[in-house]
């Protein structure tokens, strides 16, 4: 049964946040109040705890929290926010705390943005991001984990990567991501109603904005009819009151069908990317991804909660598009 808190947030999300993405012109009166309060600094706090360093890429700043001594492990930590939102508070708070429990370094693009940006700024800087990352360390040791918008653009990276034939990451991390934004899944509408903060109208400008006009469809845009067999072992959170659900379930399906090991934690009455908040259910989502990227080190042991989907298969694979990643 879902908490107390839950209950409380998703009421205030519904009261708030909801409205942002009710329609295109309540999302484009969001973003303009939100460029004048957007802080992307890490807070003192997390600044006070860890060795924290900043270097340019493309002009946009790359935050980097130093592993624990004699630590490999890379985590390249790709933010959400539909594309048009800068990281908050609640993302530091998660990437801290995966820092403090598992000791990997943790690096965190402040990528581009849009409306003042679009899709090819956003994976050129990326993608820039990565093959530094590359130089740094190999493959094996290296971790995608995004939320929401975050979480798309950490598969649609690895899928440019292995089309630019550069090593590929060990590890994904998907906070409900967005994985289809073509609509072709009509049960997304009913979960809409379920939702208290997601809103397929103002979801779908957020796509607009930053596509550069590439189709929805499109692997780029809806990783979801991309070649999946090239992702590593993938833990994907996603919760019953998440618009995102149902095509999270059907990606978590067709993966495993590519040969993709997933693993699923899949929380009834959670709402979108609830493990950023303070509250039991996402204390527990924190253990599931502790539990996940650390067993081989010995870390924790416990194992991640999975489910059993029978979800149809559909879609097609795209490949052979041009890739920022390319040499």
């Amino acid at each position: 049964m879902p908490s107390l808190k839950s209950h409380v947030v998703s009421f205030v999300l519904r009261h708030s946040r909801k409205k942002a993405f009710s329609s295109p012109e309540n999302l484009q009166r969001w973003i303009a109040y939100a460029r004048k309060t957007e802080d992307h600094r890490p807070p003192a706090s997390l600044r006070s705890r860890f060795d924290v360093t900043t270097r340019s890429v493309d002009g946009f700043p790359v935050y980097e929290i130093a592993p624990k001594g004699g630590e490999r492990k890379r985590i390249l930590y790709l933010h959400g926010g539909a594309y048009v939102f800068q990281i908050t508070s609640y993302h530091w708070g998660l990437i801290a705390d995966m820092a403090d429990r598992l000791g990997f370094g943790i690096t965190v693009p402040i990528y581009p943005i849009a409306p003042e940006h679009d899709f090819h700024a956003m994976f050129g800087m990326v993608g820039k991001v990565y093959r530094q990352i590359l130089d740094e360390a190999e493959a094996q040791d290296i971790v995608f984990m995004g939320d929401s918008a975050g979480g798309n653009m950490a598969v649609v990276l690895t899928m440019m990567a292995a089309e630019a034939a550069l090593p590929l990451p060990s590890r994904h991390v998907l906070i409900s991501p967005g994985l289809d934004m073509s609509l072709a899944n009509p049960e997304v509408f009913e979960a809409e109603r379920n939702d208290p903060w997601l809103g397929i109208p103002g979801g779908l400008e957020a796509v607009r904005l930053y596509s550069a006009g590439i189709d929805r469809s499109d692997w780029r845009i809806s990783p979801l009819y991309g070649d999946l067999s090239v992702l590593p072992k993938t833990l994907l959170l996603t919760g019953s009151h998440d618009l995102l659900s149902p095509d999270n379930l059907i990606f978590a399906h067709k993966a495993r069908v590519a040969g993709v090991d997933v693993e699923v934690v899949y929380e009834e009455g959670m709402f979108h990317v609830w493990p950023l908040i303070d509250m039991p259910e996402a204390r527990r989502a924190r253990d599931s991804i502790v539990a996940f990227l650390g067993s081989e080190t010995g870390i924790y042991h416990a194992k991640a909660g999975e489910l059993s989907l029978k979800k149809p298969d559909r879609g097609v694979t795209a490949r052979g598009l041009a890739s920022p990643l390319r040499s």
